[in-house]
């Protein structure tokens, strides 16, 4: 007989249930622990046992696993034994138990190991139905929740998700379990944003991101979640949840999108302008190839007097269709009030500016009051104030006082015409 084989039938004699388990399986169970397990009750030997080969936590109820994973982890690093702890225990026949458990490393046919010892506590019926009405209460919970559970581990695998998953990506939980969590992740900056948080604060509350689901959607989530800790204090994963806030984030962004934006020709208001345009200002790689263009309509109050204000809307919204269509999707274009718009350039040499603001008088004058094309239809000019930016502008309003300066003199000069405050 073997050392490791007489050291098995010495443990199947003993009265606690003792298992032995080699890179986290099932290596010996004695007769205590398939008894306690509710594992082949008749077949006799710890070697013979069905639970050889078993994960060892797939028996540790899932609110108790990683504490378990954690105290294993520590017993194969020490040679002093873990102090007890109670943990429940899910059997063979899904019966729930709680065990004081205590484990401590060995050597096992020649492989490092865990020796783990249980006692089970709370005998009793009255305790049996209290343990059953907790764990269906529980499990109506878990199953039921519209949020997802999970729990990954320090290198972001996935150790346990719940339910819930299939309702918000469309995954199996077991197609989901193993593998990194940062697969669902459109955006690898989301994922890091996270594990920064949740490393420097240890928890985060509505934390945004975006995920991935099966039938290739994009989904906005949420995210609250917890760092886990092992008894020595090294961080060795998250627990939390998220849930699909995508119905949330697109009324957000509606409503974000309705406060930048000019009800009556759907372009930039002022306020949504004059900020776009300062952030190209301060952008790193700005440069001094940037021109702002203030056009005022002419005339536009003796339009509203004799046609109407119904027409002068008319106007507007066409007026912002014609010079939309000649300007580039990388330019600015907004309603600054009134009859007033404004024009950011950028990225392009003063040339250019110049056959844009041709082009964009040329398109305005094709305008007609009653909608007609013919000459005796009155028509729409603009005038143009152009500012190029100077190296020591570093606020719009500055560009914009220039542009004004400029209007005033295209408008003095005759109107339908632009003015450039600067030489281009």
């Amino acid at each position: 007989m073997t050392e490791d084989s007489a050291y098995g039938y010495l443990l199947e004699s003993l009265p606690a249930a003792v298992i032995v388990a080699t890179d986290g399986n099932i290596a010996l169970a004695n007769r205590a622990a398939r008894r306690l397990l509710e594992a082949d009750p008749g077949v006799e030997g710890w070697a013979c046992s069905e639970l050889v080969g078993l994960p060892v936590i797939q028996f540790v109820h899932e609110l108790d696993q990683f504490h378990s994973v954690s105290r294993m982890r520590r017993s194969a690093m020490s040679t002093t034994p873990n102090a007890p702890i109670e943990l429940r225990v899910r059997t063979c026949r899904e019966n729930l138990r709680v065990v004081l458990v205590t484990s401590v490393s060995i050597r096992f046919e020649g492989k490092d190991g865990v020796l783990i010892s249980a006692l089970e506590v709370g005998r009793g019926d009255a305790i049996g139905d209290r343990l059953r009405r907790s764990e269906e209460h529980f499990r109506r919970l878990f199953e039921n929740m519209q949020d997802v559970y999970y729990r990954t581990d320090a290198n972001g695998i996935v150790q346990m998700v719940g339910p819930g998953v299939r309702r918000v990506i469309g995954y199996e939980p077991e197609e989901v379990v193993g593998r990194d969590a940062a697969a669902w992740y459109p955006n690898t900056a989301d994922r890091d944003a996270f594990k920064q948080a949740i490393r420097t604060y240890g928890e985060v509350s509505d934390f945004p991101g975006q995920m991935v689901c099966k039938d290739g959607r994009i989904i906005d989530i949420s995210i609250s979640s917890t760092a886990l800790y092992d008894e020595d204090g090294r961080f060795a994963g998250v627990e939390g949840i998220y849930r699909d806030v995508t119905e949330r984030k697109d009324l957000e962004r509606e409503l974000r999108r309705l406060a930048s934006i000019d009800s009556l020709t759907q372009i930039l208001n002022r306020r949504a302008f004059i900020e776009a345009a300062q952030t190209r200002l301060d952008s790193p790689d700005a440069s001094c190839d940037l021109t702002l263009l203030l056009l005022d309509i002419d005339y536009f109050k003796s339009i509203n007097d004799q046609y109407g204000h119904a027409t002068g809307d008319q106007v507007l919204v066409r007026f912002a269709d014609v010079v939309s269509s000649q300007i580039r999707e990388t330019d600015l274009f907004g309603r600054l009030g009134g009859e007033e718009f404004a024009i950011v350039v950028s990225h392009t040499r003063p040339e250019h500016v110049r056959e844009l603001v041709s082009r964009v008088l040329e398109a305005v004058r094709a305008i007609r009051l009653d909608g007609g094309v013919s000459r005796s239809s009155r028509g729409v000019t603009v005038s143009i104030g152009a500012a190029l930016r100077a190296p020591d502008d570093h606020r719009v309003e500055q560009l914009l006082d220039r542009a004004d300066r400029a209007l005033y003199q295209a408008k003095h000069g005759g109107r339908d015409r632009v003015f450039w405050e600067m030489t281009a």
